[in-house]
């Protein structure tokens, strides 16, 4: 299954290359919901909140309201979410699943204290970690600082806190150079949980080959610019 990404900076949606390079931006964020209202997931990532910075919350907040009211779209939602007061806010407005990426990590280690408060709180199967990789190594905080754990070895140690995994190549995030189909296999032996894979994907092949390892993949610039739908 093919999720389309929304992803948020100084109130604009934008696609980046490896997390960084800014490659296009559309000011009118809300045409978007038009454009990938035939998809029954939507995830809407708040960059700005993730590298720490002031957060977009009424744009997602309204986001998440017209998505689901207008189009009926099943709603994911990540960035920043390091708080069990952002954690129920989000719940209370209806999102189906929420994001949790670098506050699943603290000091190199899993967090362990705070994954317990929002797993029993918003309930197991709302939540989604984010294991985000650049050159092979988990990278956190809007992809700006990496560390020495990879995401193979997380995951059995992380799947009672989640329902599900969120896997970005970084290396590739942007670039429609193609998925590191490698990688996801590696991952897929890793856990049974369900894995939803981005970064690189381009072509109805690719997403194929995804699915035939039990994948959904989250795709940002290949729906943007129409390369695959």
């Amino acid at each position: 299954m093919l999720i389309p990404c929304i992803d948020l900076q100084r109130g604009r949606a934008v696609q980046l290359i490896h997390g960084s390079k800014r490659e296009l931006e559309v000011a009118d964020v809300f045409s978007l919901l038009e454009k990938f209202k035939k998809y029954e997931w939507l995830h809407i990532i708040d960059l700005d909140a993730a590298m720490g910075k002031q957060p977009n919350k009424a744009l997602v907040h309204s986001l998440i309201e017209r998505a689901r009211r207008n189009y009926g779209f099943k709603v994911r939602v990540g960035g920043g979410i390091r708080s069990m007061p952002r954690a129920r806010q989000l719940v209370r407005l209806g999102t189906d699943q929420i994001i949790i990426g670098s506050a699943a990590l603290k000091d190199g280690k899993i967090n362990a204290r705070f994954l317990n408060r929002v797993t029993k709180d918003a309930g197991r199967k709302r939540i989604v970690i984010a294991l985000d990789t650049a050159h092979g190594s988990i990278t956190i905080h809007g992809w700006r600082k990496h560390l020495a754990l990879r995401a193979s070895e997380l995951m059995p140690q992380l799947e009672k806190y989640c329902s599900a995994f969120l896997c970005t190549d970084v290396d590739r995030e942007g670039t429609m150079t193609g998925a590191n189909l490698s990688w996801f296999r590696e991952l897929r032996r890793a856990t049974s949980l369900p894995i939803i894979a981005a970064g690189g994907i381009s072509t109805r092949r690719e997403l194929r080959a995804l699915e035939n390892m039990g994948m959904d993949a989250a795709v940002g610039m290949a729906v943007y610019k129409d390369r695959i739908s």
